[in-house]
């Protein structure tokens, strides 16, 4: 089944948004990846307890492109997620977001919990994740940082096939799995999202910046934490760390995971999901 395309209008421009599903409304997305009809791994775990709104954020798909950089940002991201609510005449609404979507929730949650049913961070961090954890494949001191930046610097490279691309992408991939010999198994639906090069660049830079650990004490929506025991995208311990300082938090570690429990271990991660929410 498709997701149905939306266009949105708001007092901050207009958005794309791509609904599936039914019961309370969860707004999901990515800080830089570009949806489709084709929707989302993520997105999907959702949709048979949910009405899920997949947003395209600003300079991503069909939505508003950027007058100024600072646009990009996840701090006018998330306003721009606020206005879609309202535009959409949501009281509240939850968040679910992976990786940098995490990271978004976050953010969402510092400054916005008020307007959050609950909130899901999965995979993610409340500050920059490279520099200080030999854990992550960014850092020079993990084991499989030079495969991952030799993956990366091949997909800039001009003129390559799409077959070329692809498996490219698949080799990356791999890198973030706990069993990659399931790549197929996990990764079967037929999605084809993208990414926009200019919110991934601008996050690129923003990151390095990136610390809002110490207003995690701010936060009041019902948070469920959610990791890989084995991710090497944003480690574990920032999990953790989120936990200890987001009041009332629950963090479910996922052993058999990596960057991806919601494909990994797809049945235990929407029992957590469900207890959680059964419980508000």
């Amino acid at each position: 089944m498709k997701w149905n395309q939306n266009l949105i209008t708001t007092t901050r421009g207009e958005f794309e948004v791509f609904t599936k599903g039914e019961g309370r409304p969860l707004c999901v997305t990515h800080h830089y990846s570009e949806f489709n009809e084709t929707g989302d791994s993520f997105a999907d775990a959702f949709t048979k307890t949910n009405q899920v709104f997949l947003i395209n954020l600003r300079e991503a798909g069909n939505s508003a492109k950027a007058v100024h950089p600072y646009q990009l940002s996840l701090l006018e991201s998330v306003l721009d997620l606020e206005a879609i609510r309202e535009a959409l005449e949501f009281d509240k609404w939850g968040f679910a977001g992976h990786s940098t979507g995490g990271m978004l929730g976050v953010v969402y949650g510092i400054y916005f919990s008020e307007k959050l049913s609950f909130n899901v961070i999965v995979g993610a961090a409340a500050r920059e994740y490279m520099t200080f954890s030999k854990n992550c494949i960014y850092n020079e001191q993990h084991p499989q940082f030079e495969k991952m930046q030799e993956l990366m610097e091949n997909l800039k490279q001009p003129g390559l096939s799409a077959e070329e691309k692809s498996s490219l992408k698949i080799q990356r991939t791999k890198l973030s799995l706990a069993n990659p010999e399931n790549y197929d198994d996990y990764f079967a639906n037929d999605i084809r999202k993208e990414l926009s090069a200019v919110r991934l660049n601008f996050f690129s830079r923003e990151l390095h910046v990136f610390d809002v650990t110490r207003k995690l004490g701010l936060i009041t929506a019902p948070t469920l934490i959610m990791c890989g025991k084995h991710d090497v995208q944003c480690p574990l311990e920032y999990s953790v760390e989120m936990n200890e300082l987001i009041p009332g938090s629950t963090l479910a570690v996922f052993d058999d995971s990596n960057h991806y429990p919601f494909l990994e271990e797809a049945e235990r991660f929407s029992e957590i999901y469900q207890s959680f929410t059964a419980q508000l």
